[in-house]
């Protein structure tokens, strides 16, 4: 699932969503369906300049570096993140193309006057 390709599509509101569509959809949404993952996310969101490493992320959970690492690149694959690596650390930011395109995504129809 690209951000791209979900950017380009209608709010849900706007039409059913077909059977395609949704198979596209579905696996940005699963990867925001862990509750791990939706707390990084948000982490990475909020972090002063947009952007964490790995190691600033780690203390806020009782996981290994590893697991952590995990969740990241399920993020990163499915979109929602970008990574660089910097010396031995990884450093994250979200994709403000695929914030828009969640924004877009659960936007209410505008009503009409």
């Amino acid at each position: 699932m690209t951000p791209t390709a979900l950017a380009c599509c209608a709010p849900l509101s706007r039409e059913p969503l077909g059977r395609e569509r949704a198979e596209r959809i579905a696996p940005l949404l699963k990867a925001l369906a862990d509750p791990v993952r939706l707390q990084l996310l948000s982490m990475v969101l909020s972090h002063p300049g947009g952007e964490a490493c790995v190691c600033d992320l780690l203390p806020a959970f009782e996981l290994s570096q590893p697991t952590i690492s995990h969740h990241l690149k399920v993020l990163h694959e499915a979109g929602l993140l970008e990574r660089d690596k910097r010396g031995v650390w990884v450093y994250y930011r979200t994709r403000p193309e695929a914030m828009e395109a969640l924004v877009t995504l659960f936007a209410p129809e505008a009503a009409t006057v």
